[in-house]
């Protein structure tokens, strides 16, 4: 669904709001929000009603595409999980147990991981997928970002290069971080004194070429930040990214496969997940350029015909699709690159620039791009 900002205040809902976007708070304003519904449950069991939790719907048909704001969000619907109902009665027990479980992390001032969570309680949540699945609904009930539940996935991201902070009261200097870079934590509120002289970010799909990068030291000849989300990227990288871009004010320079799937990948850093559009604001980076590697880059490099692979019958219908998303459509440059990649019937990964070299990427590739000014 898409619905412009005039759109959205006409279709305002009867509690004066049309969309659900969470804010920052900390472990007090989370621990009182949880206790809030704790009375109400409580209420409501004294007076012989059962209980029910009253919930925003993160259902597809509440995902709401605002072209102003270049983001996805959620909508003002919402639904009810009542412990009575027997369909619904498991879903509330492990929706409770996870508040319980939230609240009693954020009395000890610690961070868990979401496997933690899981193996609390494992008979009740048997599989992983249902614990996870239920943070969302408790930080778009209390109206906190997930990170504010201290609940967090495990590391996955990466970033080597021009870039300094405090993690917890811990100096870090990513230019010495070794040759891997350093992980980007889970819990990106503990970062503060953020400092950089780089003059971009290099966002990097795969974790190979982002290796090779950092090896080479690319950063020290082009002032620069490297980071990785290892593919389909993490809230933690998400986050991190969106948050240094904000307070360093540089240009973020993409590096993705040409093929259909990496431009997916940009589109969750630039206009969020569905799964997560509650909390969009702080998670999304909008206005990423396209560096490479684009359909065009395949002829203009002299790609061998070897390295170019031939586009699944999947691949073409997801690469209409995408032709169909804001996004994509807002930028003519993109449409051009897209359309041709799907006329061609061809794409091609980062790593197929090594047929020219190991090193070709970083000692060919990018500084002739970073040369021209070869991004849209």
């Amino acid at each position: 669904q898409q619905l412009s900002l005039s759109e959205l205040k006409s279709a305002t809902s009867t509690d004066g709001k049309t969309i659900v976007e969470v804010v920052e708070m900390n472990s007090t304003e989370v621990m009182e929000g949880i206790e809030n519904v704790a009375i109400k449950i409580a209420q409501q069991v004294l007076s012989k009603q059962g209980f029910q939790l009253d919930i925003p719907s993160r259902g597809a048909s509440n995902q709401i595409y605002v072209p102003e704001l270049d983001r996805i969000v959620l909508g003002d619907k919402r639904g009810t999980r009542s412990f009575l109902n027997v369909k619904e009665s498991r879903k509330a027990a492990i929706t409770t147990r996870c508040l319980q479980l939230i609240h009693a992390v954020l009395i000890k001032r610690i961070h868990i991981t979401k496997r933690d969570l899981f193996y609390t309680d494992v008979k009740l949540f048997v599989d992983q997928s249902e614990s996870d699945g239920v943070l969302d609904d408790v930080a778009t009930m209390i109206g906190c970002t997930r990170s504010n539940l201290h609940v967090v996935a495990s590391d996955k991201g990466l970033v080597v290069g021009r870039i300094s902070f405090y993690e917890d009261g811990d100096f870090i200097d990513c230019t010495k971080m070794g040759v891997g870079g350093k992980a980007i934590p889970p819990y990106i509120d503990k970062i503060e004194n953020i400092e950089s002289d780089a003059e971009f970010i290099l966002l990097v799909e795969k974790e190979a070429a982002y290796m090779r990068m950092a090896e080479d030291r690319f950063y020290q000849r082009y002032p620069c930040i490297v980071i990785t989300a290892k593919g389909q990227p993490d809230v933690a990288t998400r986050m991190f990214l969106s948050r240094i871009t904000a307070e360093l004010k540089i240009p973020v320079l993409a590096l993705v496969d040409s093929d259909p799937y990496g431009l997916k990948i940009l589109s969750v850093y630039m206009s969020g997940s569905k799964n997560m559009s509650y909390d969009s604001a702080s998670l999304t980076t909008p206005d990423i350029k396209w560096l490479g590697l684009r359909p065009s880059d395949l002829n203009r490099y002299d790609l061998p015909e070897q390295c170019r692979l031939k586009m699944t019958e999947n691949d073409i219908k997801t690469g209409k699709e995408l032709l169909q998303e804001a996004f994509i459509t807002q930028n003519p440059l993109w449409v051009k690159e897209l359309q041709r990649m799907v006329k061609t019937k061809e794409k091609a990964e980062i790593q197929a620039l090594s047929s020219f070299g190991f090193q070709y990427v970083t000692e060919v590739y990018l500084p002739r791009k970073l040369r021209e000014g070869d991004w849209i």
